[in-house]
């Protein structure tokens, strides 16, 4: 490993206030990526190693190198190690659905559970999908979504907190009333017309983790597939979420609808 990539490593990571350690443990690696100190296949150093670098224990290690191969900025090769990806998430194509669309059907009710709503800095991992620099205040909405009486994917929104354009509106802060019954997505729809977009869905597996786990009533080892939106407006990046969905939702079209 490079020595600058090492010393900005080996420095303890403090958690900010309402967001959990592996967050800051994600960033500080992100970063790295991001800003080329750790470069495209090199190898990462191991989760003990890391740990003892930023003062943290491994299993927050663990769940932050979870998160960051989730989001496609790392790989894992079993037995050998976990390096930096080749390419980094690119943003792309697409129009998309709100999750209760995409999860629901003929005859199924989707009920949004609202974990929590709250402005806070932006990550590695969201500021460029919502086109904001790392630390930028975001919008973070969190729910589980229920369908049948059952918890069957945890979502993860995020939208910039900056004053924005919408339409031919003049630049002003995004102001959403939380009603606790959509998701962000479909909120956003509703209030601007569906004028968003285009959009693109990346589609990967992962393990649940610990702590989703709970909100899932599954194991932390339990497989999820890992659904990532990114949305555009004005050509910009505007929304970014991330819905982990539990095996138990069983058959999903991955095909989105499109729109003129």
């Amino acid at each position: 490993m490079h020595e600058d990539a090492a010393r900005f490593l080996s420095q303890p990571v403090k958690a900010q206030p309402g967001s959990p350690l592996r967050v800051a443990v994600y960033s500080r690696i992100a970063g790295a990526i991001r800003n080329s100190l750790l470069t495209p296949g090199s190898m990462l150093p191991t989760e003990t190693e890391l740990g003892a670098d930023m003062k943290v224990s491994r299993t927050v290690v663990r769940e932050a190198l979870m998160l960051l191969e989730e989001d496609g900025l790392i790989r894992a090769r079993r037995g050998v190690g976990r390096f930096v990806a080749d390419t980094l998430p690119r943003i792309g194509i697409e129009r998309i659905r709100p999750f209760e669309e995409v999860l629901g059907g003929p005859g199924q009710h989707v009920e949004i559970k609202r974990i929590q709503v709250v402005r806070q800095p932006a990550s590695e991992f969201a500021a460029p999908g919502v086109g904001v620099e790392p630390g930028a205040d975001v919008w973070l909405w969190e729910s589980v979504l229920i369908r049948d009486g059952e918890p069957v994917a945890h979502l993860q929104e995020n939208v910039s907190a900056q004053p924005v354009r919408l339409g031919k509106a003049a630049p002003a802060p995004l102001e959403i009333d939380d009603d606790g019954g959509t998701t962000l997505l479909a909120a956003l729809n509703s209030r601007f017309g569906r004028v968003l977009g285009p959009g693109e869905c990346q589609i990967s597996l992962s393990q649940v983790g610990p702590s989703r786990a709970k909100l899932l009533d599954l194991r932390a080892p339990d497989p999820v597939l890992v659904l990532t939106q990114y949305v555009r407006h004005a050509n910009r990046p505007f929304y970014l979420a991330k819905c982990l969905i539990a095996a138990r939702a069983g058959h999903l079209s991955v095909m989105q609808s499109l729109q003129s």
